[in-house]
Order: structure tokens, then sequence, then C-alpha cells
């Protein structure tokens, strides 16, 4: 009787095993060796698919920035720069949510990642397009993903323990709700982000209207 086939050995493969082991144990647990087991496949049979572990972890890290939706960037959306940004910056962050063991891949920037390369073409062209300057384009991408990447690498609230006696009042006057940060921890984070990204892109506006009135005919 024919031996069942094992199903043969891919990037994909590779890539949707080593993505569960780091959204299940973090980065640390990704080697070739537990790759193989977990593929019921020999170690160097990998390799004829990646080099080493920095290569597939890029690969782990791409294929969250497929995720990202990028159709606000679309030259016939009718959404205009502060509308796309904004709607870009929730669906990377959620991506990143859903994923966020892998935010420090992604927070080095997107090196020869092609998803991640998409992403930077996308916005820095959305700006371009909208009249910002090259130069700002180019800043408002690096603030973005700053702040994007930045508020995934960790909880605000679940930094706070949940025992209210860790918060004495003789040390920490101003302390005395922090023990319910935790259980909020969801209206907090997402509430700030919130706050933290109208607050970018009021700012942002404020500039793009004195580019505007600068460039203008009767400026000067």
């Amino acid at each position: 009787m024919a031996r069942p086939r094992k199903p043969l050995l891919s990037r994909d493969r590779i890539v949707e095993a080593a993505s569960a082991l780091v959204d299940a144990e973090g980065l640390d647990a990704v080697s070739t060796r537990r790759l193989a087991a977990e593929l019921g496949v020999s170690g160097p049979s990998l390799y004829n698919h990646f080099r080493n572990k920095d290569e597939i972890l890029d690969a782990v890290a791409d294929a969250v920035s497929v995720q990202v939706d990028l159709s606000m960037f679309d030259e016939s959306d009718p959404r205009d720069w502060r509308e796309a940004l904004h709607d870009w910056a929730l669906s990377y962050r959620a991506a990143l949510a859903a994923h966020p063991h892998i935010v420090p891949v992604l927070a080095r920037g997107p090196g020869r990642r092609p998803a991640g390369l998409r992403v930077a073409d996308a916005v820095f062209g959305a700006m371009v397009g909208a009249g910002w300057p090259p130069a700002q384009a180019t800043r408002i991408g690096a603030l973005m993903r700053y702040f994007i990447t930045g508020s995934a690498l960790g909880s605000f609230a679940g930094g706070f323990v949940d025992d209210e006696s860790a918060y004495d009042p003789a040390d920490y006057p101003h302390l005395g709700q922090a023990h319910l940060l935790a259980e909020r921890r969801w209206e907090v984070d997402e509430g700030a982000f919130e706050v933290g990204l109208r607050a970018l892109l009021d700012g942002l506006e404020r500039q793009y209207e004195e580019y505007g009135a600068s460039s203008s005919p009767s400026a000067g």
C-alpha cells in the first residue's frame, strides 16, 4: 500500500509555520530546527527556500504588511490625504495588533521586503500627489511609521498591575485609580491611539495650509 505523500515544502508553508510560531511564542521560538520539526522535514531542506532565520522573519513580517489596506491611496479613491493617512493608520495598527510579536522586525523598516516597500511607495506617492514637497512627504512616512509601530510595541494600560496596594498614596498620590487600567486596556489604548493620531494629523494639516499659502501667487 502506498505511503501518504507529505505536502511539498514551499516558501508559503514555511512562512505559515513561522508566523504561527511567532504569534504563539515570540521571535525567539523561531529556529530552522524548530520549523523543520513543525513541518516534518529535515532542517537543511529549509535552506532551499531561505538562507537563514532573518530571511524567514522578514518573510513573516512581509506577510503582515500584505494585510494592510492601501486602497485609500489609489488615485481613484475620493479620500483626501488626511483621511487616507487616518484610515491607513487604523488598518496598519490593526494588522500589527493581530501579530504583536513581529512588530520589532517591522519597526526596522521595509528593507528589501516587497509588501513593505509597496506600503512606503503608496504613502510617499500619495503625499507627493496631494502637494506635499518630496522631503516632507518622506518625513510624513517616517513619523507615521514611528507612531504606529511604537503604539503596537506594547500596551500602556497593560503595563499597570491591577493590585491596588501597589499604588501607595504616600508614594504615588496621583495613581489612585491606576489599578483599574488593566481591565480597561482596550478602551485606554485605542483611545490614546486615536487622540494621538488626530493630534498628529491636525499638526500636519496646519503645515499643509502653510505650504499652500506660501506657494500661492499672492504670497510674498
